[in-house]
């Protein structure tokens, strides 16, 4: 590996805007625009995610239930008549 190229890891805080839940890990992101201290006393950088494993809903298991019954008919009654067989 080549020196000096790689990026620094640090501790960051993630703060998961969806559910409002904060994690502290590594990571080569930073910023100095928003700190926060944590619960061991130091103070970290802070960034905002719009969705972590904390709110997506594959990791949740909330998933939506999406309407799949009745897409078939209802395609079917839309288009009725078009592309038949002559």
């Amino acid at each position: 590996m080549k020196a000096e190229i790689h990026p620094e890891y640090g501790p960051v805080i993630f703060h998961d805007l969806a559910s409002g839940e904060k994690f502290l890990t590594r990571s080569t992101v930073t910023t100095a625009e928003k700190t926060e201290q944590w619960e061991d006393g130091n103070t970290y950088p802070v960034i905002d995610v719009e969705i972590s494993a904390a709110s997506h809903p594959f990791y949740t298991g909330k998933q939506r239930i999406l309407d799949s019954a009745g897409r078939v008919e209802r395609f079917n009654a839309r288009f009725k008549g078009f592309g038949g067989k002559k």
